[in-house]
């Protein structure tokens, strides 16, 4: 039971999530009505304002945003999929394995998160470009392929599952690759989950890189293709402008409210510190 001495500090507590809240949707909100209104009620609401799909119609016709759905898609599942093998071994392989350098190597990996990713824009173009991979879906995921702190993340979770069952597997005649198949990625499941959602989330948005190293429709993610769309060259309608940002963060929002539980729960289990 809240003693009545702290209720005035939880009302104030509960006060202040929820304008901080409103404060957060409201240029999502800001967004979703001038979409669905006339160019008219861009600014200025009026409750019986007529609702129109013009303006999702228009944006979608306007430019490719099918291809660019197409390419974000792509790249997004590129760099999962890559992270989640390539981080999943290092991960268990400084867990658990045993070799000269280990802690020497771990702490060159950990040196990667104070190391910001726009430092090395200028290298990794001139990486690409000699690579001739330049204007490819490639070109963008390959600085992304690895991950210090899915390395990092995985490895905190690798080491609290208990040794006797890595023990047991061994006896039962599993390999190495059968022990970190059966018994540690199952077990962290819930880190996989909320490091998955959390990467999806970032790369979907990711929009410097991208930028610097397309030049085409062929090739380019939904942040860079929405840019190219809302620029002057454009002309400025706010309404089909805000409508395709709803269309482009549509994909994210959805998935948000399917998987919010499974988000927080994965947060809560993962043992993130």
């Amino acid at each position: 039971m809240v003693s009545t001495d702290r209720l005035p500090g939880r009302l104030l507590e509960t006060l202040g999530a929820w304008l901080l809240g409103l404060l957060w949707l409201l240029p999502l909100l800001y967004a979703a009505w001038t979409a669905i209104h006339p160019a008219i009620y861009a600014t200025r609401f009026d409750i019986f304002a007529p609702v129109t799909l013009a303006n999702l119609e228009a944006a979608w016709l306007a430019a490719p945003f099918a291809r660019y759905l197409i390419n974000t898609l792509m790249l997004v599942t590129l760099i999962l999929a890559a992270q989640f093998v390539l981080c999943t071994l290092a991960a268990f392989a400084f867990a658990r394995m045993v070799f000269p350098g280990r802690d020497l190597l771990f702490a060159i990996v950990l040196l990667q998160l104070m190391v910001a990713p726009d430092v090395l824009l200028v290298e990794n173009y001139r990486t690409v470009v000699n690579l001739r991979l330049a204007d490819t879906i490639l070109a963008i995921a390959l600085p992304y392929l690895g991950s210090a702190f899915g390395i990092f993340l995985l490895r905190q979770t690798f080491l609290t599952v208990p040794q006797p069952l890595d023990d047991a597997a061994r006896l039962e005649g599993c390999s190495l690759l059968g022990r970190l198949w059966r018994v540690y990625v199952p077990l962290a499941k819930p880190t996989y989950i909320a490091y998955g959602l959390v990467l999806v989330s970032y790369h979907w948005n990711n929009f410097l890189w991208p930028l610097v190293i397309t030049n085409s429709v062929t090739t380019r993610p939904l942040t860079v293709g929405l840019a190219v769309f809302a620029t002057t060259d454009q002309g400025i309608d706010w309404s089909i402008v805000t409508a395709a940002t709803i269309m482009t963060s549509m994909p994210l929002l959805v998935a948000f409210l399917l998987f919010q539980r499974q988000f927080v729960q994965s947060f809560m289990r993962a043992g993130i510190r």
